[in-house]
């Protein structure tokens, strides 16, 4: 009988899954594998809350496989070693594997496929972490699509293939060698119960509750921070407990505006730049010639949400409590950081990247540089008033309430600026003044373009 491994990375999920589906055709049997790597576990390459979400999604997957009559074999150590033993073990001829573009993943594929070529196994790649892969589309003389909106165009023409179907049922082998690793334990001890759960059927039930309802007003709301009206799909995509074909197939009937695709875009775009550019994960995508400014005080007074900023430290506070900060909410933070204090974007990434379940590496430099102006952004000086944000996107102050208990007290837009309220009000809250001077905002990153390119 032949048999296939198919090596599960972030794509954890058995609907519209090609490399599962394929192996299921083609094989007589087929092994699914995920292996926990060291650096993982010691919290090396990712965070405690994506361990989580991390562990939640592969029960959640070996659940579905068992209704198939497979299993899910976890084991810990080297993903290579592990899965070139494995199938050695259970005689593979075969390893399928979702391709994907980080530079860690490219690495490990590379290896993967040395070492399958060593040992006579053949490996295959498939689509699956984006809806369009990231060689498929490419502007003329270039290799990956700059600026945003000539890509959106192409993306959203290309034709989509059809979504493969889960199989109905998988065989597996029964060799006594091939017995799971449990995953009981593993949990990070004292996960906040705001975290999100991970796993394709809780991915599948918050798409059906997005279809229902908030689709059909996410044009207009979207950005309306106090009604919290996004998919909260955005941990599910980067883990692959739902593809991102599939959420663009089933919302796009309903999505007649395009606004949630062009979300969908962006993702596929950041991962297009970064299949070309592994060195921006790193380096400017586009220097500017910034020194940024070296605060450590007003860098820790950014990660703990005590800027004296209301919607800068809502944001902040948000993000520690649920491993999620509102899209908006990121946009505004990430400027106050990068054009009002003039810190390091790299600062941000790097605590965006240990505090978001979501935290996908292409999205979450991508974002980070463009709106330090050092990315794909044509505006590269633009400056987002967290004020004017705050009264435009937050009017009523629900979410600041929400998130600064501090201010919970304090009635509608005075919420945003404490500093107005008389001084006895103000002594009684115990939240601090603003870090920096309402009027300078942005004036310390024209300063230093202005230095840098005195013809601007």
């Amino acid at each position: 009988m032949t048999c296939a491994i198919v090596l599960f990375t972030r794509d954890l999920r058995v609907r519209g899954h090609a490399a599962l589906s394929v192996a299921a055709l083609e094989f007589d049997q087929v092994l699914p594998l995920f292996v926990l790597d060291r650096d993982l576990l010691a919290g090396s390459c990712g965070s405690p809350r994506r361990l989580a979400f991390l562990l939640d999604s592969l029960g959640d997957l070996d659940r579905s496989l068992g209704e198939r009559g497979g299993r899910l074999i976890v084991r810990h150590g080297d993903v290579v070693g592990e899965t070139i033993a494995l199938a050695r073990e259970c005689d593979a001829k075969a390893i399928h594997l979702s391709a994907d573009t980080t530079p860690y993943a490219r690495a490990r594929q590379r290896a993967l496929g040395d070492a399958c070529a060593g040992a006579r196994i053949a490996l295959r790649t498939f689509p699956g972490v984006t809806v369009v892969a990231p060689s498929e589309l490419a502007p003329a003389g270039g290799d990956h699509y700059r600026i945003f909106t000539p890509y959106w165009r192409v993306w959203r023409a290309a034709p989509s293939e059809p979504l493969p179907r889960a199989p109905r049922r998988l065989s597996v082998p029964t060799a006594s060698g091939l017995d799971r690793r449990r995953l009981d334990g593993l949990r990070p001890p004292g996960a906040s119960p705001a975290l999100p759960r991970g796993g394709e059927s809780e991915a599948r039930r918050l798409l059906e509750r997005w279809l229902r309802g908030g689709l059909s007003r996410y044009d207009s709301v979207r950005d309306d921070l106090g009604s919290a009206a996004t998919s909260h799909l955005s941990a599910h995509l980067h883990f692959g407990c739902v593809a991102a074909a599939s959420v663009l197939e089933r919302t796009r009937p309903a999505d007649r505006t395009g606004a949630f695709a062009r979300q969908l875009c962006w993702r596929d775009f950041h991962h297009q730049v970064l299949a070309a550019r592994p060195d921006m994960l790193h380096a400017d995508y586009h220097p500017r010639g910034d020194r940024w400014r070296r605060d450590a005080g007003a860098a820790e007074a950014w990660r703990h949400g005590a800027t004296g900023y209301p919607i800068v430290d809502a944001g902040m506070r948000q993000l520690a409590s649920e491993g999620y900060i509102h899209n908006r909410a990121r946009l505004i933070v990430a400027s106050f950081l990068t054009k009002s204090l003039y810190l390091d974007w790299r600062l941000g990434a790097a605590h965006f990247a240990r505090m978001l379940v979501d935290a996908d590496v292409a999205n979450n430099v991508g974002n980070w540089q463009w709106i330090a102006g050092t990315g794909n952004d044509t505006r590269p000086n633009r400056v987002l008033n967290p004020l004017r944000q705050a009264r435009r996107f937050d009017p009523d102050g629900d979410y600041v309430r929400r998130h600064v208990e501090e201010l919970a007290d304090v009635d509608g837009a005075a919420v945003h600026e404490p500093w107005r309220l008389p001084a006895r009000r103000r002594t009684s809250l115990r939240y601090p003044p603003p870090l920096i001077d309402p009027a300078a905002i942005g004036a310390r990153l024209r300063r230093a373009r202005s230095r840098s390119h005195p013809e601007t």
